[in-house]
């Protein structure tokens, strides 16, 4: 009986020592061709699975899934064991990322540090403000990093790719009373516009104002109950808030779209979880720890920055303090009626939103 002739299934040759690997029967020659040997665990397996580690070696798919992960900012392929967190940031990144993170002032538009928390709770504000139009320069923002954190680690810059030419200032979370008071708002903002930053007047800025969602409550529902009235206020207030923004209506649907009103806060709630997704819109909702107010014109004027601050802080105390109907009833001469501050009254008074107060406004930057 003639014994069968075994082939490469591959290239068709009829060398002795045929392996078979993964139900295919392959010469040495083809074997090597068409596999890799894992550096991590001596498998052999088909190349074209095949991932490269740090060190160029390649790696299975079993152990790429289990032992590995890849850089944040770069993409590459990385060992848990080779993984660095810069600022005990919680993403890992490559030792080269992380040396550019560290080293450069301006930071990627990803990069979020853990949180220092400034002042009294449970109310904390976050802002980031843009500038635009004197350069994404890392001299620049180390400039300003060295007026702002003086004293202690209030603030970092980020890349933004929204801006023709500059970056973001954002602070760590603050009390409103640290914002107002401690975070040196008046050096960092005169510094900006003497190396001919500008933000208002630069038409691609924009000031957002973070607020812990904390803040709302101790329970979930309590926090949704009162984020609920928060939406309702801004919807019930759109056009005093729209002038209020310094922005116009266009720039609003582009960066800080309006949800639509409805009759009840719980309504408006429901309505922004049924369509959520965006983080465009007025009170961009998608943070799990914040809620962000996002409708303002950035400014490197002081005054229009407290009061910013001022305002958010107002709409927050509504929305805590006041019921579905009392929020129903308030209109806007009754709400402004209750400000007490010199800077937002002033502000107030500059927009035409005071009680028929107007008064000459200074320019924006």
């Amino acid at each position: 009986m003639t014994t069968p002739i075994r082939t490469c299934s591959r290239c068709g040759c009829t060398a002795e020592n045929l392996i078979e690997f993964h139900d295919r029967l392959l010469c040495p020659d083809c074997l090597e061709e068409m596999t890799e040997v894992c550096v991590d665990c001596g498998n052999r397996f088909w190349n074209r699975e095949c991932l490269t580690n740090d060190h160029g070696g390649p790696i299975c798919p079993d152990c790429c899934d289990h032992n590995y992960t890849r850089c944040t900012r770069c993409g590459s392929l990385i060992s848990l064991d080779s993984c660095w967190y810069p600022y005990d940031n919680d993403d890992p990144y490559c030792s080269d990322c992380c040396s550019d993170i560290e080293n450069s002032p301006i930071h990627d538009y990803y990069f979020k540090p853990r949180p220092i928390f400034y002042g009294t709770g449970p109310r904390f504000f976050g802002v980031e403000l843009e500038i635009d139009g004197a350069g994404e320069d890392n001299e620049n923002a180390l400039a300003l990093l060295n007026i702002v954190n003086r004293k202690h680690s209030f603030a970092y810059c980020k890349h933004d790719g929204s801006l023709d030419d500059g970056f973001e200032i954002v602070t760590h979370p603050m009390s409103l009373e640290y914002q107002l008071h401690e975070m040196p708002w008046a050096d960092v903002l005169n510094k900006a516009a003497s190396m001919g930053y500008l933000s208002h007047q630069a038409g691609t800025c924009g000031l957002h104002v973070h607020v812990s969602r904390k803040a709302f409550g101790d329970s979930h529902d309590a926090q949704d109950s009162a984020i609920a009235r928060v939406l309702f206020f801004v919807e019930c207030h759109w056009r005093e808030l729209l002038r209020f923004s310094r922005r116009t209506q266009r720039q609003m649907d582009q960066w800080a779209a309006r949800y639509g009103y409805r009759d009840r806060p719980d309504e408006m709630l429901e309505h922004v979880k049924k369509g959520a997704g965006s983080r465009y819109t007025c009170v961009n909702l998608t943070n799990c720890d914040t809620i962000e107010f996002r409708m303002f014109r950035g400014t490197l004027k002081l005054n229009t920055l407290l009061a910013t601050l001022q305002m958010v802080d107002h709409i927050c105390d509504v929305a805590l303090y006041l019921s579905d109907d009392e929020l129903r009833d308030l209109s806007w001469s009754s709400f402004v009626s209750g400000i007490k501050e010199p800077e937002l009254i002033q502000y107030l008074k500059e927009r035409n939103l005071y009680v028929n107060e107007p008064i000459a406004a200074e320019g924006e930057i």
